[in-house]
């Protein structure tokens, strides 16, 4: 296990994180970066398969670290009634809002929107209007915190969406495992947890600014899973192609994973 030095936590990402240059980078087609060979449509395809057929649904889904996007829940919200995005970073949560709001010059999401509604039979444009209905809050959280949002305490959640947020955020293990605790904490007993993640990656770059990620194993994210009491139900891997031509990552697979909480 590589330990990470001088790890970018979240004031980092406060100060050098910019929100457009990352969704236009990673987010402008369904296939993601043309350097991560169809990272982003494994797992759009991953999202549509855990949420499409509306057997997992609930009053709140809580997404954990949304960053400046939207496409972690795309698949769900026709599912929940209350949905609540966060992100540790003023500018992402400021750019979910404009979107939110209609606002002119905001990110636009249709080649995102219209792939998972090819998938899945919908229209676009029902699709987002059903998510901007649902959406009621837009939090700041820290994952590092017990209590992610702190000082708000949220009512438990039906369901805990996160992608790509733990291994960013946390620095070492025992970070990752408290933080895994954390999100279990806001789930209702028989909560679902949905994470995206990778696996052996140490850095990704938003143009030339470069993001620490902490390297992980399938072994440490099942134990951390175990660890925090959940059941774990699935866990899917796309390994990485061409690694040695990708210049924005360093990451060996992207992974999925669906984990419940026991019910009482």
């Amino acid at each position: 296990m590589s330990q990470c030095t001088n790890f970018t936590e979240g004031e980092f990402y406060q100060e050098h994180f910019d929100s457009r240059a990352y969704v236009k980078n990673f987010y402008s087609c369904p296939v993601g970066h043309s350097d991560e060979k169809n990272f982003l449509t494994f797992v759009l395809k991953c999202f549509s398969q855990v949420f499409s057929a509306g057997e997992n649904k609930g009053r709140m889904l809580i997404d954990v670290g949304s960053g400046p996007t939207i496409h972690s829940v795309l698949s769900a919200c026709e599912h929940y009634d209350d949905i609540v995005l966060s992100d540790f970073s003023q500018s992402n949560r400021e750019e979910i809002e404009k979107w939110l709001e209609n606002q002119d010059g905001c990110l636009d999401w249709k080649p995102l929107l219209q792939h998972v509604c090819e998938m899945e039979g919908k229209s676009p444009s029902n699709l987002e209007a059903a998510l901007k209905q649902r959406v009621k809050k837009v939090l700041k959280c820290d994952v590092r915190l017990e209590n992610p949002f702190y000082p708000h305490t949220l009512e438990p959640a039906d369901c805990v969406v996160t992608s790509l947020c733990l291994e960013a955020a946390c620095k070492d293990i025992p970070s990752y495992c408290r933080a895994l605790g954390g999100l279990t904490k806001l789930l209702r007993p028989g909560g679902l947890l949905v994470m995206v993640g990778v696996l052996g990656e140490t850095f990704y770059k938003v143009n030339e600014q470069v993001f620490s990620c902490i390297s992980l194993n399938k072994h440490d994210i099942e134990e951390a899973i175990q660890g925090s009491g959940l059941s774990l139900h699935e866990f899917n891997i796309l390994p990485a192609e061409d690694r040695e031509d990708n210049s924005v990552s360093d990451f060996e697979a992207v992974f999925h994973l669906t984990a419940r909480k026991p019910s009482d």
